[in-house]
């Protein structure tokens, strides 16, 4: 596993943020032009993250006086769907890394000087960190259950065993972030750091789904991994979790992250399908097709679709960081119908294209596949709607 090199000082952009609308067009059109390679490789795409790095954007969330930019998170989800936008694999995985930086009650928890450390690597340009938590019996913790995955004490600190699956980013990142149990007899539970590069971590290239195929999310096997004491950031017993102990802020950034990231894939689908609209003359009609009142009216459909996109992430977003956040079950709401209307305006390019829309020589076919994945994101839609539902019922 390569790390990313630190980026010399005098390399790296100081003035961020925020950034310019013109900054984050040449970022969404520079990712853009190797989305395609990414997808059929599916490699973790490396001079995407050097590029950010040069960008010093690898740190945007990292707080001012550790040197980072303090970014809200309404500057956050600016970045991520410019980023989204042009590659959204490169999106989800430096997601991740923001809001591990974002939400301040990781940084009252873990030890300070870890916590200096990884920052101050974000900073430098690398530092990239995923949380480990899906296992092949397990699922995700989300649901409940105790993981397999044991973190036993040795003399020296702590030996990980065990398999982690959808593991985003794994080739690529510096650091693990795994869900684990202790081997004490009565077990705590929580998050081990693991350096990447760790011996006894094995990595299985077994990711080779539909979309988001960059993500890498590969399985993990983890022998006697050691780490030292003082990685073991935040365990507690299992009651403590179950009672939802933790920072509110996790919420509301994985919601309006998420939602901004396939709302980003969308935008790049009503982008290609605009141009090909009004490129497309058929002999029989002597006009293109963008002039055909049918079309124009389901490409306001999409334009709707987007619209309200925008205005629920941007308002719940503008609301965190104002000190008025929305709660869990509001925001988790957002996510559910931005990337539902995600998936739909998409859907409706495929039905204006037909043929051309699923040909892997145009990108829509890509952008489709790449949206769908938005649907297997924690919290899944039952989740979502059980929740609502309980709260509208008082129960």
């Amino acid at each position: 596993m390569a790390s990313q090199a630190l980026v010399p000082e005098n390399e790296r952009d100081r003035s961020l943020p925020p950034i310019s609308a013109e900054q984050l067009d040449r970022l969404t059109k520079r990712l853009a032009e190797t989305a395609e390679d990414y997808d059929r490789s599916a490699e973790f795409p490396r001079a995407n993250f050097d590029l950010l790095a040069r960008e010093g954007l690898i740190g945007l969330t990292v707080p001012r006086e550790l040197g980072g930019h303090g970014a809200s998170l309404s500057e956050a989800i600016r970045v991520l769907g410019a980023v989204a936008k042009g590659e959204p694999s490169t999106a989800l995985i430096l997601f991740m890394t923001f809001h591990y930086h974002a939400t301040p009650a990781r940084a009252r928890n873990w030890p300070q000087h870890i916590y200096e450390e990884l920052a101050r690597e974000a900073v430098a340009g690398c530092g990239l960190i995923g949380g480990l938590r899906v296992e092949p019996e397990l699922g995700t913790p989300v649901r409940g259950g105790l993981p397999a995955t044991v973190a036993r004490r040795t003399t020296d600190g702590w030996a990980i065993s065990g398999t982690k699956i959808y593991s985003t980013g794994s080739t690529g990142l510096d650091w693990f972030s795994v869900w684990a149990r202790t081997d004490e007899d009565s077990p705590r539970v929580g998050n081990f750091l693991v350096r990447a590069n760790s011996p006894g971590t094995d990595i299985e290239p077994a990711w080779d789904h539909l979309g988001m195929r960059a993500t890498v999310s590969h399985a993990v096997h983890f022998t006697d991994t050691p780490t030292p004491f003082d990685h073991a950031v935040d365990i507690r017993r299992p009651e403590q979790w179950a009672t939802g102990a933790g920072d509110p802020n996790l919420a509301i950034w994985n919601a309006l992250s998420i939602s901004t990231i396939y709302d980003g894939v969308a935008r790049a689908a009503r982008d290609w399908l605009r141009a090909y609209l009004n490129d497309r003359v058929p002999t029989n009609l002597g006009a293109s097709l963008a002039t055909l009142p049918r079309v124009q009216e389901r490409f306001g459909e999409i334009e709707a679709l987007l619209q309200v996109n925008r205005t629920m992430i941007r308002d719940a977003a503008a609301r965190h960081d104002a000190g008025d956040p929305s709660s869990a079950v509001e925001v988790n709401n957002i996510k559910y119908l931005a990337t539902a209307n995600a998936i739909r305006a998409v859907e409706i390019g495929l039905e204006l294209t037909g043929n051309p829309g699923i040909s892997r020589r145009n990108p829509l076919e890509r952008h489709y596949r790449d949206v769908l994945c938005s649907r297997i994101h924690s919290p899944q839609t039952d989740t979502i709607l059980i929740a609502a539902g309980r709260a509208a019922l008082g129960n």
